[in-house]
């Protein structure tokens, strides 16, 4: 039977996603506007090609993320909404949601320090049309796609702290599209320094 206290947290969680997700996009969108003007002949945003892989790759990952948005927002207004996503019960428990939402909080302040180590050659996609030189130094020492491990650290928190089979579904999709956009780059990469790129990932393992 469902307690007080189990309802009072469930109603925190719906919350803390909530306004985790839209803290998230108000983060990248004035980070974006920032830079932009800074960096007035960079493309920040790049997807690519249409309809190349990479393009599809960049569209999939936008709607999910904000269909995460939109469920986590609708949950507040509508808590009802929970069952409809078919809950996952062997994973509702307090200490479960409690992880996943600090995994979510430590993910995405990862993915803020290494996009701040990037600086100006931080950008979302592959942009084809500027050289702002490989980043090696700090973090990018010890693993060559630490802002992808914080993204992937903050999606398995979201699944932790509101499982369900929504959640589960973004994480699966959300895995894939890293994964495919990370290969995606070692290309780009390795075309555009080759030597330098080449000695990069011999001495820095992918992730770990």
């Amino acid at each position: 039977m469902e307690t007080f206290q189990d309802t009072e947290f469930q109603t925190f969680i719906a919350y803390f996603l909530a306004a985790f997700y839209s803290v998230v996009a108000l983060f990248y969108s004035v980070m974006i506007k920032i830079r932009g003007a800074k960096q007035c002949d960079a493309t920040l945003v790049n997807m690519g090609q249409k309809h190349s892989l990479h393009w599809w790759n960049h569209l999939v990952f936008r709607v999910f993320r904000g269909a995460i948005w939109f469920m986590c927002v609708y949950h507040v207004f509508d808590p009802s909404i929970a069952q409809t996503l078919i809950p996952l019960t062997s994973l509702q428990y307090p200490i479960v949601h409690f992880t996943g939402a600090v995994m979510m909080l430590l993910g995405f302040t990862l993915a803020i320090y290494c996009n701040f180590i990037l600086d100006t050659a931080w950008r979302s996609g592959i942009d084809n049309h500027s050289n702002p030189g490989l980043v090696t130094r700090l973090i990018y020492a010890r693993s060559r796609n630490p802002s992808y491990i914080g993204v992937a650290t903050s999606q398995m928190g979201f699944f932790l702290a509101w499982p369900n089979v929504f959640s589960l579904v973004c994480l699966i999709v959300g895995l894939i599209a890293l994964r495919i956009q990370i290969g995606l780059e070692e290309v780009f990469l390795n075309d555009m320094y080759n030597e330098e790129y080449q000695s990069y990932i011999q001495k820095v393992p992918r992730y770990f």
